[in-house]
């Protein structure tokens, strides 16, 4: 449909620069990779961009990178981390910030947001963000949930923190002014080829429908 929209995430490009937790390495794709992917994604009609978790990365290879195309993106920060062996700092994001891209909160520590008790909720979904924004001067109102998981009682708690927008790790396409907007994530083993046939061309009616469906269930459990 002519207001679907892309969203393309991404993590960690090249080599770390810090310990991964469990899992993680699977999202560090290499800087060829990445190229490729933004070379592919700016002929697409509409396509937002974002990364997660505030790799130093995002600074070193993906802002250069994003300029030489004329593209921007969303960079979603983890507030604990800033100036971490690694990690972005500071005044990292207040680069990015100042070179025109969007900066919003990954949370305080990068743990799941699901299930979370009132102090962990006001740090992760209040105290983080309010600590960024210090950061870069201006309201966050964007947040993208750790390790991509939520549920009806977070999206009701973060609407009522006056979030404006959402994003998740659901693989398929979002609705442009959609207030939760599900992202594919870029991971080691992705080519372009395949990526274009999963994002652009996008899957059958059937593995369409049971996509949509599993987000039904997160938003509604």
């Amino acid at each position: 449909m002519s207001d679907d929209v892309i969203n393309i995430c991404f993590h960690g490009i090249g080599t770390p620069q810090r310990d991964l937790e469990l899992g993680e390495d699977r999202y560090w794709i290499s800087v060829e990779l990445f190229h490729a992917v933004l070379d592919e994604v700016r002929t697409w009609p509409s396509v937002r961009i974002s990364f997660d978790d505030g790799n130093a990365s995002d600074l070193e290879i993906g802002l250069p990178a994003l300029q030489e195309r004329g593209l921007t993106a969303d960079f979603f920060v983890i507030a604990a981390r800033f100036g971490k062996p690694g990690s972005l700092s500071e005044d990292d994001v207040r680069r990015l910030h100042g070179a025109g891209m969007t900066i919003g909160t990954h949370g305080m520590w990068h743990r799941p947001w699901r299930g979370m008790d009132a102090e962990t909720s006001t740090e992760e979904l209040a105290t983080a963000r309010d600590r960024i924004a210090g950061v870069v001067g201006v309201p966050v109102d964007q947040a993208a949930c750790p390790l991509g998981r939520y549920d009806r009682e977070l999206l009701g708690k973060m609407r009522k923190l006056g979030y404006r927008r959402v994003f998740t790790s659901d693989r398929r396409r979002a609705q442009a002014g959609s207030w939760l907007q599900p992202r594919y994530s870029l991971r080691r083993e992705d080519t372009v080829d395949g990526l274009r046939a999963e994002a652009l061309v996008g899957p059958g009616a059937l593995t369409r429908l049971k996509l949509e469906a599993v987000g039904v269930v997160k938003r509604l459990r």
